[in-house]
């Protein structure tokens, strides 16, 4: 009985051995029959040296060269309105009227006055000439005459102040001021602005100081005009430092024929230092960035890849098995060393040579090599002076 319960048990073991064995197989041939994963698709871009010009970036604001908001120094009832809206106006050209029909009244009164005591002046001095008169007589009369004179000016400055005149050469603003109203002293009439040439002002850090000198190039750019530069000259430097930012505040003049810099725009400034530089220079998408040190994936052929894998290892170089394809693309991971940047483009100080050939993106899916094949149909950004795509 016992024996029989033996051959049983051994009987089951031997069948489900035959089960397992032809279970494996059946799964080594489903792996073997699955197809094997392709090539992973990236962009890549050849290593190129480009030229740099060092410069000192910041952000300004846009500033007039003379500006102002027109008021009045004295009260009056507007009488005429001698400019539109946004026209250009010459300097001491008549903007604003006031009526002056009562100043001018009281002037003629001084006048006449002036002139009555300029001919009883005249009168006494022919009266002294003649010993009829004492000399105090003259004086007196002499006093009279100025200070009559004196009365005449005066009005005539006030006459003079209800005739509101351009300050200097600008274009004028949008006034809501009408005839027939009364203005106070200080209220505002309109704003004239002088926009050609125009400032840009801006601030940066003080130990970029030394770098600056007035007559740089420094080049200007607006999210109002995308895609234009504008090249303009440092003019001044503030000989003061901000103490609560240690920055300091430069000035750049640019010619502005055609409006398109208003006051009150931000811009974005670049002063030129220094001398142009040749550096390899990549898009930044090719960088990846890391708490260790940034890396590139760099393209290369099998059988590159594995001579450089034999000679970083120390062996003896072995080819690369035909099986493999000695031809076929794959990548090997390096490190770099980034400089500055321009726009989408970045400044690769060490680690790469120029004419290799760098992933721009796919990096994610990507390890030492690992097969790629490279579609550059979509290419990532690579300006220096980058504006949106989307308008």
């Amino acid at each position: 009985m016992a024996k029989r319960m033996l051959i049983m048990i051994a009987g089951v073991i031997v069948l489900v051995a035959i089960l397992a064995g032809g279970f494996f197989m059946h799964i080594k041939a489903l792996m073997a029959a699955s197809p094997k994963p392709g090539p992973q698709v990236v962009t890549a871009v050849k290593v190129q040296a480009l030229e740099w010009q060092p410069q000192l970036a910041a952000v300004g604001t846009v500033t007039a060269v003379r500006g102002v908001d027109v008021t009045t120094e004295i009260a009056g009832l507007v009488r005429e309105i001698h400019f539109k809206s946004g026209q250009d106006v010459k300097k001491g050209e008549v903007l604003v009227q006031l009526n002056d029909d009562t100043d001018r009244a009281q002037l003629q009164s001084l006048l006449a006055s002036a002139e009555l005591a300029a001919t009883t002046l005249k009168r006494d001095q022919a009266q002294f000439e003649a010993q009829a008169i004492a000399q105090a007589q003259v004086d007196a009369d002499a006093a009279d005459l100025k200070s009559k004179r004196a009365l005449v000016a005066q009005q005539q400055a006030l006459i003079a102040k209800k005739t509101i005149r351009a300050p200097f050469a600008g274009k004028v603003g949008i006034t809501t001021v009408n005839p027939g109203q009364y203005l106070n002293p200080g209220d505002k009439i309109v704003t004239l602005q002088t926009i050609d040439p125009i400032y840009i002002d801006f601030s940066l850090p003080q130990k970029q100081v030394n770098g600056l000198s007035i007559g740089q190039v420094v080049n200007a750019s607006t999210d109002a005009v995308p895609g234009t530069n504008f090249p303009g000259r440092l003019t001044a430097i503030s000989p003061k430092v901000d103490p609560a930012t240690r920055n300091v505040v430069v000035e750049a003049t640019f010619q502005n024929p055609k409006r398109q810099l208003l006051p009150g725009m931000f811009a974005n400034a670049a002063v030129e230092v220094g001398d142009k530089k040749h550096y390899l220079t990549l898009p930044q998408t090719a960088i990846t960035y890391n708490p260790y040190g940034s890396t590139v994936f760099i393209v290369m052929t099998a059988a590159e890849h594995a001579r450089a894998a034999s000679a970083a290892s120390g062996a003896a170089p072995a080819p690369a098995p035909a099986a493999s394809g000695g031809d076929q693309l794959v990548v090997q991971q390096a490190f770099v060393t980034t400089g500055d940047t321009r726009g989408d483009q970045v400044a690769v100080l060490s680690g790469l040579k120029e004419g290799q050939t760098v992933v721009t993106s796919g990096q994610v899916k990507l390890k030492n090599g690992t097969p790629v094949a490279i579609d550059n149909s979509v290419q990532p950004a690579f300006s220096q002076n980058p504006h949106p795509q989307e308008q």
